[in-house]
């Protein structure tokens, strides 16, 4: 199949085209600039993978959890080729797409991004059964949500806070009976999350699962700072 896939929910832009059985990716680290590069580095990709617009049968991206800025801003980018060329866009939980590689683990896997303010989006799995699903927790959630797990296998943290989540609950349960009921372990965060993009949208279309509509938009588990802000602020 032929395809373009889109990373923008950390810092770290993603992108990659699939031409059948070949795949060309591009790696931007470059913080906020995303919106600069974005177009440019999608018309190299596709150049240097042999591809048109016209020719994909398929957009995905990584819908969230995430940064609010690149995730709409991925959408927009694809949502304007999929109506130029009619191909389907897929959504794909970014949890889902980091964690991917490690789905048939024996341990329990969990995965996560730093969502600032001492918290995390956060999604554990352990053999493709949900241990809990993904949403915006504290230390202590986290914590607490794999204690009351029924499993008490070794912890694998994975995603590009990986390093960050394990120092926070090694600290945490360090002074708790959790301190020696599951050993944690990070995983370095080195994962091109679009492989993962193209086996998981590919799964969609194999079992006939509906394309995002026009309508539909990237996963925000946790409100914007302006919806916040707006919030606090209303008079009832």
């Amino acid at each position: 199949m032929k395809a373009l896939a889109i990373d923008s929910s950390i810092t770290q832009l993603t992108i990659a085209a699939k031409n059948n059985e070949h795949t060309v990716t591009g790696i931007y680290d470059i913080g906020m600039k995303q919106s600069e590069t974005l177009l440019s580095a999608i018309e190299y990709i596709m150049n240097a993978a042999s591809l048109l617009v016209n020719d994909v049968d398929y957009l995905v991206f990584t819908h969230g959890p995430g940064s609010f800025t690149g995730l709409r801003l991925s959408l927009s980018a694809l949502k304007a080729i999929a109506l130029t060329t009619g191909a389907p866009l897929y959504g794909i939980s970014t949890l889902d797409a980091y964690s991917f590689a490690y789905k048939n683990l024996p341990q329990t896997i969990l995965c996560a991004i730093d969502a600032k303010k001492e918290r995390f989006y956060a999604k554990a799995f352990e053999k493709n059964a949900i241990v809990f699903d993904e949403g915006d927790f504290s230390i202590d959630e986290i914590s607490e949500k794999l204690h009351k797990s029924a499993s008490k296998s070794d912890i694998l943290i994975c995603g590009p806070d990986s390093a960050l989540l394990f120092e926070k609950l090694t600290e945490f349960n360090k002074d708790t009976e959790r301190a020696h009921q599951q050993k944690l372990y990070a995983l370095p965060f080195c994962i091109n999350p679009t492989d993962a993009l193209f086996a998981l949208s590919e799964e969609k279309i194999k079992n006939d699962e509906s394309p995002l509509k026009d309508f539909d938009g990237p996963l925000y588990i946790r409100p914007s700072e302006a919806e916040v802000k707006a919030e606090g602020t209303r008079v009832f």
